[in-house]
């Protein structure tokens, strides 16, 4: 694992919360993980429009946090503010939500990756579930109380069969314990719904990729593979069947955050708003067909390596359906992922020009 500190390369700047929670819209919205990929997407959509942006992350070292430095970087030269610290320092959360007057959380913060749940459980547990808690008694004390966004995921549908997804589907057979955290999330917000009114929207992400995305996800991951012409570990299923995955680009995703922020009405005292929403690209293709995408945009042929899937929490397929954010939150993805990936490897390459790659190597778990 790599240091817990900022590379050489990171400036702070003069930006001052204060500064950053200045809105036109009347919005103040508390992002957490911005060093993250979907909440720094998030942050400059949300900014860009007028929106009082603050950001929260403790930057652990799940993967290298030098691209965390850097999206966080490039977030301050928007003038998006991101305070160093962890959703479990409930002392700090009272102050930022009540200081700057937040009306809105995006709570995208968490202990991410199904397969590394099986090395440091408590971590899973400690962000996902007592990091929420945290966020949610924080929020609850607040008057008037924030509207609640935060990030579910695609992994609750777990053992499930019935292809695509709905919402309407039982998800009570997790298939890995960062399932069983997100679903936990979800129950969790339906209690603070019930008991203390607060308004909670929660959003399943379905394998979301783009530029500034997450090392330790396959495009990513295939993609280091491939330059460096390493083979890359392809899981397959009974039978050698392929696995299917619903790959959503970020700027997708980003649109279904930014309207579900838009949508939620006010916390209230009583009934209020406890919804949850697919957010996917609703056209799942095989991992073989990502990687063949991979290669037409980087030129280069991937060497692969067909393995029976381990028992760590994957799924055979994922596949959304999206009607009910289609009609509620006027959700359309709208990226093919041969134009997503293109987009991303033109990022990839600009990023890397310096020959940069080995800061990544050292965590591709493919």
């Amino acid at each position: 694992m790599p240091t817990d500190g900022p590379p050489a390369k990171f400036q702070k700047t003069a930006l001052t919360a204060a500064e950053s929670s200045k809105s036109t819209t009347g919005r103040v919205i508390l992002i957490t993980g911005t060093g993250g990929f979907v909440g720094f997407h998030c942050a400059l959509a949300l900014k860009k429009r007028g929106d009082g942006v603050l950001g929260l992350d403790n930057f652990n070292a799940y993967y290298p946090v030098g691209i965390k430095y850097d999206r966080v970087e490039t977030l301050e030269r928007a003038g998006i503010y991101t305070f160093k610290a962890d959703l479990n320092d409930r002392s700090f959360v009272d102050h930022v939500l009540k200081e700057y007057g937040v009306t809105h959380v995006l709570a995208l913060a968490a202990q991410a990756g199904v397969r590394y749940a099986t090395k440091d459980p408590a971590s899973y547990v400690s962000s996902n579930v007592s990091g929420f808690v945290n966020l949610l008694e924080a929020c609850r004390f607040c008057d008037p109380k924030p509207r609640v966004v935060y990030a579910s995921s695609s992994s609750v549908y777990g053992l499930n069969t019935v292809s695509p997804f709905s919402e309407e589907h039982q998800v009570d057979r997790p298939a890995s314990l960062y399932a069983a955290t997100k679903k936990a999330n979800e129950m969790i917000a339906h209690t603070y719904n019930h008991i203390y009114g607060l308004s909670l929207t929660g959003l399943r992400f379905f394998t979301v990729y783009g530029p500034w995305g997450r090392p330790d996800m396959f495009a990513f991951s295939a993609t280091i593979k491939i330059h460096k012409g390493e083979a890359l570990k392809i899981f397959q299923g009974p039978g050698g069947s392929e696995l299917e995955r619903d790959f959503t680009y970020i700027d997708d995703i980003v649109t279904g955050c930014v309207a579900a922020v838009d949508k939620i009405p006010e916390s209230v005292k009583g009934t209020a708003h406890c919804k949850v929403y697919n957010l996917g690209n609703k056209d799942p293709v095989t991992v073989t067909y990502m990687i063949e995408c991979l290669e037409r945009a980087i030129g280069k042929k991937a060497i692969k390596n067909y393995v029976p899937m381990p028992p760590t929490g994957d799924v055979l397929k994922t596949s959304a359906d999206v009607s009910l954010a289609e009609k509620e939150l006027g959700y359309k993805p709208t990226t093919p992922l041969q134009e997503g990936i293109n987009k991303f490897i033109k990022w990839y390459d600009e990023y890397y020009k310096e020959g940069l790659t080995k800061e990544m190597s050292t965590y591709v778990p493919y």
